[in-house]
């Protein structure tokens, strides 16, 4: 009889539990070590809680802005929709509670039919081909062929802002409240502050955002960054440019965060949100073989291979690019080249990433400070979101498309959507670019009328030639 390959992977975020999946469909023997269930922080404290809890937002957003629409709230004497429509945070926060942990049931039944033995435990590298798992009934040694370590990451702290859970808050912990914050400092201006910014400001907070860099968003489209810009201006957002948050002091019922000009602000309570620590100390990786960089994540090359042999790694621990979606990549491809499938290598060139502001901001592929750098030679053309039929019937005026193309051959190369649901209309230009389609082959396609891909479609028509557009 053929050998099986006994395969143990460490933490069940999407990174591990897809391995598995994968794993088990090619004749592997697969045990999965986790110990808060499976999902991880992308499930349980991240992403799915996050993404619940702005769904809420985005239903006040367009409640607030729907008079355009024609609609009123409240008497007919008194046109304020804070009147008649108002949030309930103990019941949004329930709800955002019950569907992670549904979502990380789902996950495991699904997991547990596909045969994979889950432990509940916390997993520890014994040299490159042994993992022990600390469960509640002591160790458990587990011989392996293959190691997948998805530890995750943690929200980081900074040394003179230590979160209490109450006051004090990273983004796992603000689930915990029960009444909306009458003002909120959010400390940090990366996709994770502007999309808890933006929804507990579209909640009914007062929000002030710290943010370091001279813009919101720095490592983001400079383009759909300014529309945010705008868009927080007009809605009442205070941003705090230039300005580093030295330390975050409680005082009774209120919050002083201490910039490093030697400004203060006072709110009611603060949000952190300055990065992630990768999972990874303590664990018997170094040990192992397994080589570090400076920030504590693992080395993989494109097939999730690490520097010990036979030991793979997959999701925010490696750092790679922090999204549940190249964590999930990263897993199956360690699968699929270690159990001998077929496998492309990751080619982030193709990842569609999205901020989930109000409006949303979608990218993939090939930015504009690449084409402005002269690093790729590319068109590119932003056609505003301001012209399309649909937007104007839905009452949305902020956002655009921008596609980037070839010179010379008019291959898709790159996008980038602003737009509600920004995070669905990035999908054809993802498509685009991992096909390798021409702005023809893009314009050539059927939309529907009314639609907002139809200015998909638009910008692609309006690349056509070889004309330089910008």
């Amino acid at each position: 009889m053929p050998k099986v390959t006994r395969v143990v992977i460490v933490g069940g975020g999407p990174g591990g539990y897809e391995a598995a999946l994968v794993g088990s469909q090619l004749g592997g023997e697969v045990t999965l070590i986790e110990s808060d269930g499976l999902g991880g922080s992308a499930v349980l404290t991240d992403c799915v809680p996050s993404k619940t809890l702005i769904a809420t937002a985005e239903v006040m957003t367009d409640v607030r802005e729907s008079a355009d629409l024609g609609l009123r709230f409240g008497p007919e004497d008194q046109d304020d929709v804070d009147a008649g429509v108002r949030v309930h945070l103990a019941a949004v926060n329930k709800r955002v509670l019950d569907l992670a942990k549904k979502q990380s049931s789902d996950i495991t039944e699904r997991v547990r039919r596909e045969h994979v033995n889950l432990v509940v435990g916390r997993g520890r590298l014994d040299g490159p081909d042994r993992v022990i798992a600390d469960t509640a009934d002591g160790e458990q040694s587990l011989p392996a062929d293959v190691i997948l370590v998805a530890t995750g990451a943690r929200p980081r702290e900074l040394p003179d802002a230590k979160p209490d859970g109450e006051r004090i808050l990273t983004w796992t912990q603000v689930y915990g409240l029960t009444e909306l914050p009458p003002r909120l400092i959010v400390v940090g201006s990366g996709a994770t502050g502007t999309e808890f910014a933006s929804a507990y400001h579209a909640l009914g907070c007062e929000v002030v955002l710290i943010s370091s860099r001279d813009r919101v968003l720095p490592g983001e489209d400079a383009d759909a960054a300014q529309v945010l810009e705008e868009v927080f201006a007009r809605r009442g957002v205070s941003v705090l440019s230039r300005s580093r948050a030295q330390s975050v002091e409680r005082d009774g019922d209120q919050v002083n965060v201490t910039l490093t000009d030697g400004r203060t602000v006072t709110g009611s309570h603060c949000l952190l949100a300055v990065g992630s620590v990768p999972n990874t100390s303590n664990i018997g990786l170094e040990e192992a073989g397994v080589k570090l960089d400076q920030g504590g994540f693992i080395e993989v090359d494109r097939v999730s291979r690490t520097s010990a042999r036979g030991v793979y790694a997959a999701g925010d621990c490696t750092g790679v690019l922090m999204l549940a979606s190249v964590a999930a990549m990263q897993g199956r491809i360690a699968m699929w080249h270690d159990l001998g499938d077929a496998v492309s290598p990751l080619d982030l060139k193709t990842v569609s990433s999205t901020v989930f502001t109000a409006p949303e901001i979608a990218t993939v592929g090939v930015d504009q400070k690449q084409v402005d750098s002269g690093e790729v030679p590319a068109r590119v053309l932003i056609l505003p979101l301001r012209g399309n039929a649909r937007a104007k019937m839905q009452g949305s005026r902020d956002g655009f498309v921008k596609l980037i193309c070839r010179k010379a051959t008019g291959i898709v190369i790159g996008g980038v959507v602003v737009a509600p649901r920004a995070s669905e209309l990035i999908f054809p230009v993802a498509i685009a670019v991992a096909q390798r389609l021409t702005v023809d082959q893009v314009s050539e396609s059927f939309t529907v009328y009314p639609s907002m891909t139809g200015s998909i479609a638009e910008a692609a028509r309006r690349l056509h030639g070889t004309g330089m557009i910008s």
